[in-house]
């Protein structure tokens, strides 16, 4: 009777590790522990056992009765965490992890601060929910402006009479510096702006500007170009130019369009980046700065042109779409 119950303990245990499904698993309790199995049988026969041994063999079937049900459960439970999921093989290599980087527009913007920082440019910062006076009055575009209509903005509503929109330019800032600092002063301004263009390769509704300005005595348009030709080399090497074409900006006069020849899939091109200009009388004006003492520069360029034009990129969506296979490339 005890090498009969040590074979039938060997034999469950053995036929239960091999169970993969529910099936089995039925198949395995109906075999061994139903009122017709193995064991039921074996129990059965405890009363051809001597009498002085009954209580040991007694014991004996009753702890691997537990036993066999402890291990039915534990199978249970196996199969059901199979069932939920993919088995782990814990003995396979694990995934390496990556190591995380910034955005590439958050790398551009950063290190193109820290070019106009060591130019002595300080950093400042706006509010993206803006009025229409800072928007628009203040940077001279008045009243019945087409850059003011409903189809080119993103207005917000009105409160308490003053309407608010989505900021299309960082020379909101400009206005915000001249207002909170008297002059002279130096600064940049990286943010977000918005307008309502359908989205293309070279057309976002949101994308950055990086804003300059610089007000102090007796400034000119050779200050203006110095400022940009050594931004231009510092961040693009000492090859890179910088050429200004006549343009019209309302906040500006006179007023340039800025292009730099930069290298381009490895070759010099010429590549259009914002816009420039002396102040316009009137925008200091606006914000109490006498435009007889003072004169000043400005300056805005278009964040995603320039990482675009250096990384070789095509499309500016790329950049808003978080595709890690196209952001692990930089």
């Amino acid at each position: 009777m005890d090498a009969e119950i040590h074979e039938l303990e060997l034999t469950a245990k053995a036929a239960l590790a091999a169970v993969t499904e529910s099936d089995g698993l039925e198949r395995w309790r109906t075999e061994y522990l139903g009122s017709n199995g193995r064991l039921k049988s074996i129990m059965g026969r405890l009363k051809e056992v001597p009498k002085d041994r009954k209580p040991e063999v007694g014991k004996t079937l009753n702890a691997l009765k537990a036993a066999l049900e402890g291990e039915f459960e534990a199978a249970q439970v196996r199969l059901r965490a199979r069932s939920s999921g993919p088995l782990v093989d814990v003995t396979e290599p694990g995934i390496e992890l990556s190591t995380g980087t910034r955005h590439i527009l958050t790398r551009t913007i950063d290190e193109i601060t820290d070019v106009f920082g060591r130019m002595g440019f300080a950093s400042v910062d706006g509010p993206e929910v803006e009025d229409e006076w800072h928007n628009f009055t203040a940077l001279n575009i008045p009243e019945g402006h087409p850059a003011r209509d409903a189809s080119d903005n993103f207005y917000m509503g009105e409160h308490t009479g003053i309407k608010r929109l989505l900021r299309t330019q960082t020379s909101t800032m400009q206005i915000r510096a001249m207002e909170a600092q008297r002059p002279p002063l130096k600064v940049v301004a990286v943010g977000r702006v918005y307008r309502p263009d359908t989205h293309d390769a070279t057309h976002f509704s949101m994308f950055h500007q990086i804003e300059g300005l610089c007000i102090d005595r007796g400034l000119s348009m050779v200050d203006l170009k110095t400022a940009l030709i050594q931004f231009a080399h510092a961040y693009f090497g000492a090859d890179a130019e910088v050429r200004m074409r006549p343009s019209f900006f309302p906040f500006t006069e006179p007023s340039a369009e800025v292009d730099m020849k930069m290298h381009v899939k490895e070759q010099l091109q010429w590549v259009e980046l914002g816009g420039c200009g002396m102040v316009d009388p009137a925008v200091l004006a606006a914000v109490n700065i006498d435009p007889e003492e003072w004169s000043g520069y400005a300056f805005g360029l278009g964040i995603e042109r320039i990482a675009m034009r250096r990384y070789g990129i095509t499309d500016i969506r790329l950049l808003f779409e978080n595709d890690a296979r196209f952001l692990r490339q930089f």
